[in-house]
């Protein structure tokens, strides 16, 4: 069991519209093993980003059993579900959530600031992490003066600041062109590889199918489907893993 980063069995979870219930998932079971790149495919309102929010520890499930990274999920507190997310998880938005007035190597830093860390060392761990996606040149850069691509990878590396295990990302692809976006995937599943991370994404984007080791696909708050990605044959990179990703 020491490969296996998420073991779920029978989750569900509803949501109240009024005096309505509204059951968003059905018994969901999933088990996602250390260092495996992992998509969550399906369409609009079938579950994907309320599983990943509860894997994430930002929701609760109502009922079932889950196990992250050796912890039961569901007997943390809040504040231990807020601590297990900063030192534990990272997350990538679809709108990268980037501070615009900060600097990349401010944004990077971040997480770890929250985290205490002083910050020679924090802003030291930035700009090597800055450096790994290839933007070690813009580090003092306000991410305003970014492209879209290049402030994907200033989140990738936020992401990855405190060392997590397990890296969520929520459509993040969403607002990249085609080639800045399979660019940035590449860079991403890359870099996890490389560092041995587990990586759930939630998906519309087909493009990039082809990039995931294993794809999940729900309906109707189940997984209905488990597969292997589509496998065209991904070109390992040297250290600088990010240098040639989308600019």
């Amino acid at each position: 069991m020491q490969n296996i980063v998420i073991q779920a069995a029978d989750l569900t979870k509803s949501y109240r519209n009024g005096g309505e219930a509204s059951l968003v998932l059905r018994g969901v079971h999933l088990s996602v093993a250390r260092g495996e790149c992992v998509f969550l495919v399906g369409p609009s309102g079938s579950g994907k980003t309320t599983l990943l929010s509860i894997l994430g520890c930002v929701l609760s499930a109502d009922t079932g059993q889950l196990d992250i990274l050796g912890v039961d999920a569901r007997q943390l507190s809040a504040a231990g579900q807020a601590h297990f997310r900063r030192e534990r998880i990272g997350f990538v938005f679809q709108r990268f959530h980037l501070f615009n007035a900060l600097t990349a190597v401010e944004n990077v830093s971040v997480p770890l600031s929250l985290l205490n860390w002083p910050k020679a060392r924090a802003r030291e761990r930035a700009l090597e992490l800055l450096q790994l996606v290839g933007l070690e040149e813009r580090a003092s850069y306000r991410v305003t003066r970014l492209s879209m691509g290049q402030r994907q990878r200033v989140a990738f590396a936020r992401a990855l600041a405190a060392n997590p295990d397990l890296i969520l990302a929520d459509e993040p692809t969403a607002s990249l062109d085609s080639e800045s976006g399979l660019k940035a995937m590449h860079a991403l599943k890359d870099l996890c590889h490389e560092l041995q991370k587990t990586v759930i994404v939630v998906t519309h984007d087909p493009r990039i199918y082809s990039l995931a080791d294993r794809i999940l696909r729900l309906h109707d708050g189940r997984v209905v489907g488990d597969s292997r990605g589509l496998r065209r044959p991904v070109k390992r990179q040297e250290p600088g893993i990010g240098r040639q990703a989308a600019a």
